[in-house]
């Protein structure tokens, strides 16, 4: 039977408030509009930090569109709690060598795997030197994205960092459906690939 994560995220989030704790969640955020839908279900539990960890985005131009999306996203949006953004160096060596020999792989397979391991350790490395109560990501909001192998990166990661992956799958409770009606809203650019340079090339 598949894990409800979307479930487990509500048990722990019921939990929280029960003890009247905001921690702090550091968020890996892949793109502004996908972050919109996740912000507002996310806000009003944790104090935020925005993660942009992105070296996949490919080119330079597009790395630097997706970013600059989240000055609107963040002007459109009010927050209960303390909330801050970091934006990562963009260090598209890393991503490429993370990938070597896996560039004909299909959309979905084992280059996406360890995009998705590459961005979501990066995340918890800065959760752990941040202090940091919890780390997620964006990535389950998505309908092309695979929430359980998210969520299980996650909790071997969050065994080897020491600090608490939130489970989830924000795709649940429409999700998604959400981050189009937001990205509407707020006049947010939409890309209409992944990221990668190889997911242009499968688009």
């Amino acid at each position: 039977m598949k894990t409800n994560f979307q479930l487990k995220m509500e048990e722990e989030i019921a939990r929280l408030e029960s003890t009247g704790e905001k921690p702090v969640l550091l968020l890996q955020c892949c793109c502004a509009p996908c972050s919109s839908a996740v912000l507002e279900r996310l806000k009003d539990h944790f104090r935020l930090r925005l993660y942009f960890y992105n070296p996949n985005i490919y080119p330079k131009e597009e790395y630097e569109k997706r970013l600059g999306q989240f000055d609107k996203l963040l002007k459109n949006m009010t927050f209960p709690n303390e909330t801050d953004f970091i934006k990562a160096e963009y260090d598209q060596e890393e991503f490429f060598s993370r990938v070597k020999g896996l560039e004909n792989e299909r959309e979905g397979g084992r280059r996406c795997t360890e995009c998705y391991r590459l961005r979501l350790e990066e995340t918890a490395k800065k959760a752990r030197e941040t202090g940091a109560d919890y780390f997620c990501t964006t990535l389950s909001v998505s309908p092309h994205k695979n929430a359980e192998l998210l969520n299980e990166i996650g909790a071997q990661l969050q065994e080897e960092y020491g600090v608490k992956y939130l489970f989830s799958d924000f795709k649940k409770k429409e999700g998604y459906k959400r981050s189009i009606e937001l990205s509407n809203e707020f006049g947010l650019y939409r890309q209409n690939y992944c990221g990668c340079k190889y997911s242009i090339w499968f688009d």
